[in-house]
């Protein structure tokens, strides 16, 4: 009889957290149903899964830098989570843009344990002293860094030189799904000396969330994101039952891949997503266009008559880092600029040869 596999993972102890409850809002608008979401918890619970995130997809307060705010109250979600978690933690997503320290206290008294603060790698400087009170008013702040991909890996200890070494973890986010396994190893390798728990966030543009997940685990990482059925923003993300699937190919069965598996099928006839993109979804990770700009790549296109593929690779072109609205809106104009100069030139040259 042969050995049981031995895991490739190279730190102890590995975790799997569900946001399910968190990324998959952005699914569904942001509107949960409270019976759905009480269910879910409790079935959560009875798994061996520590970590579930919940509340609002892009953070908490989102409503206050003009989201759509969610239907269910954060005081409610406090409610809904204490009532149905008794062996797992539960923490929000936070941006310091709109999400308040003040609030940050009033959810971690009524039972909230950890928040994962999310912002570019750009971005950390400038909120250092945000990151600092954070970690005085929560056990466990986790320091997300969106669109990492974004940001040359060789760049990011400088960038987070300064960062207090009292964070929890420390997060590479692959925003896009634009990410292959050789690119997470890269990322993973250059920040696992900065913090001594690194997690990993894959979303599935390109099909590769669960396998840059592995990648993450195999080169350092502690932590991996899942959502089951990988129901997320976008493509969505790793499902959470796959990941537990796949750890349990590799020597043990550590978070009931069974019992999440039927989970994921719970959601799966319980929720019902918003149509998406595909198109935009697979030209965004590969030219590296995040989903939130979705919409207003259709909206210009529609506009001024313009394929996307090639405004988004434009607006890549223009972007100093990560794409924003206005590298689209700067990328759209310069287009129609040349479009424009091109038919008078054309007109010029048809009136000319009618002499």
């Amino acid at each position: 009889m042969s050995a049981p596999p031995v895991p490739p993972f190279q730190t102890p102890v590995i975790e799997v957290l569900d946001a399910t409850l968190r990324e998959g809002s952005y699914a569904v608008n942001f509107q949960m149903d409270e019976k759905f979401v009480a269910s879910l918890l409790c079935r959560l619970d009875d798994t061996p899964i520590q970590k579930i995130e919940i509340g609002h997809g892009i953070g908490y307060e989102a409503e206050r830098a003009g989201f759509t705010p969610s239907n269910i109250s954060l005081d409610r979600w406090c409610e809904i989570a204490r009532s149905n978690l008794t062996s797992s933690s539960w923490g929000m997503f936070a941006q310091p843009e709109f999400s308040r320290l003040s609030t940050l206290s009033d959810l971690c008294d009524q039972g909230m344990s950890f928040v994962r603060i999310g912002m570019e790698a750009s971005q950390v400087p400038d909120n250092l002293d945000y990151i600092e009170q954070a970690v005085e008013i929560c056990d466990q702040v986790y320091l997300n860094l969106m669109k990492s991909s974004a940001t040359p890996a060789a760049e990011i200890p400088k960038l987070l030189s300064k960062v207090t070494p009292e964070i929890a973890g420390l997060y590479i986010v692959d925003s896009y799904g634009s990410m292959l396994p050789g690119d997470v190893k890269e990322y993973i390798n250059v920040v696992k000396d900065l913090c001594p728990v690194i997690g990993f966030h894959g979303h599935d543009n390109l099909g590769m969330a669960n396998a840059n997940s592995m990648a993450a685990l195999e080169t350092g990482a502690a932590i991996v994101d899942g959502t089951l059925d990988g129901i997320g923003r976008g493509a969505g993300n790793a499902e959470t039952e796959s990941l537990a699937g796949i750890i349990s190919m590799l020597g043990e069965d550590k978070y009931s891949y069974q019992a999440l598996a039927r989970i994921a099928g719970f959601c799966r006839a319980n929720l019902e997503p918003l149509p998406e993109n595909r198109n935009l979804q697979v030209l965004g990770g590969v030219i590296g266009v995040h989903s939130g700009y979705f919409p207003f790549i259709e909206k210009i296109c529609a506009e001024y008559g313009l394929e996307p593929a090639t405004l988004m690779e434009k607006a890549a072109e223009l972007a100093r880092c990560s794409v924003h609205r206005n590298d689209i809106r700067e990328a759209a104009d310069r287009m129609v600029a040349a479009l424009e100069a091109e038919m008078k030139s054309l007109d010029a040259s048809v009136a000319g040869g009618a002499r």
